[in-house]
């Protein structure tokens, strides 16, 4: 394995080369996007697709994102009719994914067996300059081990996968540091699967309204909401500071070693906490805060309960899949 440092915004040729190469021939890139770092293979080679689940441990039933340089290129994967064509040019490059109907040429290992696929384009500078590189839709989940924080940087790739990739190019902190948003569009009504980086109020705002899903719809269609996800290795404990700070007394264990993550002054005094300026930045940081904390000589770590607005959307979704129905706390 071997980890090169790009600029995040002029990748060098060589590097991209180099990397577009390993696609081409089966390989594991793992790159920066603006949302996490993704590990990447040819998506339309079912060996290359199939080594992206071993590497993270991923269960089989779990569809993957495919990653195209222009919305244009979407059409060699999926049906992509007048309305997804119009929010692929609102909202591309970004955090935007579209579910869409699968051209037969998909593996199912992509779709894990779905008449659907999900397609994205990203808005990084090394992301794209790799995928035109690499000429080929590219499939890549976020490069960590099924179930752990996703990683926002290449430090946090290599502790997760190690060898396990081919290649990984460094290009620095993600910005927006939650996955993106991902949306049903094969219906007559667009369907919210997974709140991400684009917020349901933009989206709406020239997209039109955006329907909340049935909880098996969500399932069965969308990557990262079938099983646990960014866990990290001690428990996580949800607080909402507007419930009074209860849980920062008699509902919190005191014999535990506490860390803290959010924006609000922590209930209790704490020497292991990682505070935001806004809910931006909460969202930026929320990963990579995980990690540090359990790094760290933090045996549990309580967690705010953001407002649930813009990205406060996003960031609940997260924080409560990471966390542990029992440690739940004034949420």
């Amino acid at each position: 394995m071997r980890c090169l440092k790009v600029d995040p915004r002029h990748p060098d040729a060589e590097s991209i080369a180099e990397a577009g190469d390993l696609l081409r021939r089966g390989g594991l890139v793992a790159f920066p996007t603006e949302t996490v770092y993704g590990l990447g293979a040819d998506a339309l080679d079912p060996r290359a697709v199939r080594r992206i689940f071993e590497a993270k441990g991923r269960p089989g039933d779990n569809p993957l994102i495919l990653h195209v340089p222009r919305w244009e290129d979407a059409e060699g994967v999926a049906r992509v009719d007048p309305r997804a064509a119009f929010l692929f040019r609102k909202f591309s490059p970004g955090p935007l994914t579209l579910v869409l109907p699968a051209l037969p040429s998909v593996p199912r290992e992509v779709t894990a067996g779905l008449d659907t696929v999900a397609v994205r384009i990203p808005n990084h500078a090394v992301a794209l300059a790799l995928l035109r590189e690499a000429g080929c839709p590219v499939a890549a989940p976020s490069a960590n081990s099924s179930g752990r924080p996703s990683p926002t940087t290449a430090e946090a790739v290599l502790e997760d996968l190690g060898d396990r990739v081919d290649l990984v190019l460094d290009g620095g902190p993600a910005a927006v540091g939650l996955e993106s948003t991902v949306v049903d569009a094969t219906g007559e009504h667009l369907v919210l699967l997974r709140p991400g980086g684009l917020s349901l109020e933009d989206l709406e705002a020239l997209g039109g309204p955006v329907c909340l899903p049935d909880h098996e719809v969500v399932l069965r269609r969308s990557p990262g909401t079938r099983h646990r996800h960014y866990a990290p290795r001690i428990p996580v404990v949800l607080w909402d500071p507007g419930e009074g700070g209860r849980a920062g007394s008699e509902e919190l264990d005191p014999v535990r070693r506490w860390g803290y993550v959010g924006m609000a002054p922590p209930p209790f005094p704490c020497d292991m906490e990682r505070r935001f300026p806004d809910l931006a930045a909460y969202a930026a940081g929320l990963f990579a805060a995980l990690r540090s904390l359990e790094r760290g000589a933090a045996e549990a770590i309580l967690a705010e309960w953001p407002e649930g607005v813009g990205v406060g959307r996003a960031l609940r979704d997260r924080l409560l899949r990471a966390s542990e129905p029992s440690y739940t706390s004034g949420r």
